[in-house]
């Protein structure tokens, strides 16, 4: 109970009593004097108490309407600062007109409650600019706090997790399958689950709430590191054609002038046989080794697409009709008028088409269908084959890269050239539906 009564007398008084109390203070030697006043003058008891409690009740009223000015205009800032603090930045505070301190006081509260709402506004029209970009973005972005939890992710993050936001805010970098890319070194290039995309990894630190956060951006570098590589193979095939070919030449030559010559020769018939034979097998494979590698130089050197409108039903009718070891299916579709080189987009088909049609026959199947369809301003070919489907997705456009016993590994490389002089691209993948494999052509029309 000491401590309590102790506590309390060291408890400051409020600003409204010190006021009151000053109000006294400085009242009473006026209420003094005026009692002794009246005292000397003989006046009546009765009447100098009924003048001293007038005086004390005007001083009173005095007293109170001095306080209540001076209250009232601080229990206003109060409320405003309150309400700022609250984030509501609609009131302001009155007689800030006046050109004293109180009045100087209310303006600069006002000013602050202006300076405030800007701020805020500016906050939510960044906070709202930050999400439609992360919304438009292409390239998956993350955010991860010191825990290594999921705090913040785009829509193209989380179309290349597979999941919602909801299912993947608040997991764990483990959890979602990130945990090798948030331990790798930045500007490296990885790539994410059965994707065949290969992402340039781009990392950063900020702080918020003065917590530590790491940021994960991810870059589809697979066009130009693609590009890159058949720039390098052009360069490659550029000088091993020219060397070959400097080298074929003669010997071909050589093996048919020596193989006249034989027939006119006299000897052995097993001996001259075996001279033909040899001869003609030396002279047959330069000219089939002149053959592969003018094929190969063909890759190097495809000549810039010669644009003219082209129908693309009648296109792939055509290259339909040049198929003739099974029957095709052909689906209708929306007509389509591209700007494209009729010649290179036929020879993209025919490879593609040649492609299913090899895996069809491989599996001893017989289902091939192609269609076309319109969206997001592009013609979409599909090629759906029924084989053992694709078994390395990484190499399928790699020059020299085949997977058959006779192949040259140039088809599906040239395809993809041709689409992407096009403004295109080709993508292969497995069927989710059964057996065999899909290629998707996209041209942009117009």
């Amino acid at each position: 109970m000491a401590s309590d009564r102790k506590a309390r007398r060291r408890r400051p008084r409020s600003a409204v009593r010190r006021a009151w109390l000053f109000c006294f203070w400085l009242s009473l030697p006026g209420l003094l004097f005026a009692g002794v006043l009246l005292f000397q003058q003989n006046t009546g008891t009765g009447v100098t108490i009924l003048i001293v409690c007038c005086l004390l009740l005007y001083l009173l009223l005095i007293a109170a309407a001095l306080i209540e000015s001076l209250v009232r205009p601080l229990q206003t800032l109060s409320n405003v600062v309150a309400s700022m603090r609250e984030g509501d930045y609609s009131f302001r505070a009155r007689g800030a007109g006046s050109r004293d301190a109180m009045g100087e006081l209310a303006t600069e509260v006002n000013a602050l409650a202006d300076l405030l709402q800007k701020q805020r506004v500016r906050s939510l029209e960044a906070t709202a600019l930050l999400a439609r970009i992360l919304e438009v973005m292409h390239s998956p972005l993350f955010a991860f706090d010191r825990e290594d939890v999921l705090q913040l992710v785009n829509t193209s993050g989380t179309q290349i997790l597979g999941k919602s936001y909801a299912r993947s805010f608040g997991h764990s970098a483990a959890e979602l399958g990130l945990e090798d890319l948030l331990n790798a070194a930045d500007q490296t290039v990885h790539s994410f689950g059965d994707r065949p995309t290969r992402w340039l990894l781009r990392k950063a630190t900020f702080r918020q709430e003065g917590v530590p956060h790491t940021l994960l951006l991810l870059a589809d570098v697979s066009v130009p590191l693609q590009e890159e590589e058949q720039a390098a193979w052009k360069r490659l095939i550029r000088v091993l054609g020219h060397e070959l070919s400097n080298s074929l030449a003669p010997i071909k030559s050589i093996a048919g002038s020596l193989l006249a010559r034989v027939d006119a020769m006299e000897g052995d018939a097993d001996t001259m046989r075996d001279f033909r034979r040899g001869l003609g097998v030396v002279e047959g494979r330069a000219d089939a080794l002149h053959r592969f590698v003018q094929s190969y130089r063909l890759l190097a050197q495809l000549p810039p697409p010669h644009l003219k409108s082209v129908s693309l039903q009648r296109l792939l009718e055509q290259v339909v009709l040049l198929e003739q070891r099974l029957h095709v299916e052909l689906e209708g579709g929306p007509v389509v008028l591209l700007h494209a080189d009729p010649d290179q987009l036929e020879q993209m088909l025919i490879n593609l088409l040649a492609n299913a049609v090899d895996a069809t026959l491989a599996n001893n199947a017989s289902d091939v269908r192609v269609s076309w369809r319109i969206a997001d301003a592009a013609a979409w070919v599909t090629i759906e084959d029924t084989g053992m489907g694709i078994a390395n997705t990484e190499n399928l456009f790699v020059p020299f890269y085949t997977t058959k016993p006779k192949g040259s590994g140039v088809g599906l490389a040239l395809a993809q050239q041709i689409a992407r002089a096009h403004g295109g691209e080709i993508r292969l993948v497995n069927r989710e539906e059964g057996d065999g494999a899909r290629a998707t052509v996209r041209l942009p029309i117009g």
